[in-house]
């Protein structure tokens, strides 16, 4: 199984009621459980870890989860509020307002041994939900029992407007990024945590860490990637009428993680085998998924008969005769 832990919200989208004025449309979101629906969506065995209420809106969440196969067996149901979050789209970029105060999701506590990640792939963890120290420290310890067996996958997904102290948040960020083997940010994510553009810098210190793969993620201008042994890879953007870019990065997270599982790499050990080629390919999905999200209204990953997965497999056959 491939399990993404973190944030589940409700995303209140601009539109217009019959009369032409201003609304707002409530769709199920949050980073983390979207790269969890993107996984499942895509055929992979995919679960969600984190903390939901049993308010209206979590059963909304629930009922969105289930409906794209998301295994919630490692959820917390509590009382408390669902994370709500209100979107502006400004120039073409969503700009949020998180109503997420002593919500489910940021309350959310690990319990050890409560998750056999001994049939656990992958784990992704990030989003809003590492913003303060609290839950922070409870997904690293999260990571800390996971990472024995399984791979870790990491993205910030930083939401600035949520941030109080941004040198204490870069700290944090970087305690993940050093446990990490697969770590991917925004362009504009890495220049918000270390306001500058050197990306091959930073993945050799990744690197250094123990790290596999750095992906850089450039909206229309495509992707850059670096591992530790294939070396930097760049694929292009697929060109797209763009609706809106919601979603855009948690469906090229899941189609990532989910190229290098069918790809056979997805494994700690197996991952630094992964040649430029295969890199190539699996940024290749992940970018075709994230342009399909663009395509429509808030964060809705395509399923597999939407993209092309075949290719995927065409190398690891043609490696088995």
């Amino acid at each position: 199984m491939l399990l993404s832990c973190g944030d589940a919200l409700i995303d209140f989208l601009p539109g217009r009621a019959s009369d032409g004025r201003e609304a707002l449309l409530p769709a199920v979101g949050g980073s983390c459980l979207n790269v969890a629906i993107g996984l499942a969506r895509l055929g992979a065995p995919a679960g969600f870890v984190g903390g939901l209420s049993t308010d209206l809106f979590g059963r909304m969440i629930a009922d969105h989860a289930h409906a794209s196969g998301v295994d919630l067996a490692h959820v917390d149901r509590s009382l408390r509020p669902t994370t709500l979050a209100f979107v502006r789209t400004v120039d073409g970029e969503a700009h949020y307002a998180f109503y997420d105060e002593n919500t489910a999701s940021r309350c959310w506590r690990h319990r050890p041994g409560a998750i056999p990640f001994g049939g656990v792939e992958a784990l992704h963890v990030g989003s809003t939900t590492l913003v303060d120290e609290s839950p922070a420290t409870e997904a690293l310890a999260l990571v800390a029992e996971a990472r024995p067996t399984t791979t870790i996958s990491f993205d910030p997904n930083c939401r600035p407007n949520l941030v109080r102290d941004q040198a204490d948040y870069r700290r944090r960020m970087e305690r993940f990024a050093a446990v990490a083997d697969i770590m991917r940010l925004s362009d504009s994510d890495f220049a918000y945590l270390h306001d500058s553009d050197d990306y091959a810098g930073h993945a050799k210190a990744l690197f250094a860490h123990g790290a596999s793969l750095f992906v850089v993620t450039r909206g229309l201008r495509g992707v850059r990637a670096w591992h530790c042994n294939a070396g930097a890879v760049s694929v292009e953007a697929p060109a797209v009428k763009v609706v809106d870019t919601i979603g855009a990065g948690d469906s090229f997270q899941a189609g990532l993680l989910f190229a290098l599982f069918r790809l056979g790499r997805i494994d700690r050990a197996l991952l630094p085998r992964l040649d430029a080629q295969e890199l190539e390919r699996a940024l290749a999905f992940a970018a075709s998924c994230a342009a399909i999200t663009c395509t429509r209204p808030g964060a809705d990953p395509p399923r597999g008969d939407e993209v092309d997965t075949r290719s995927l497999l065409e190398r690891r056959l043609a490696d088995s005769f």
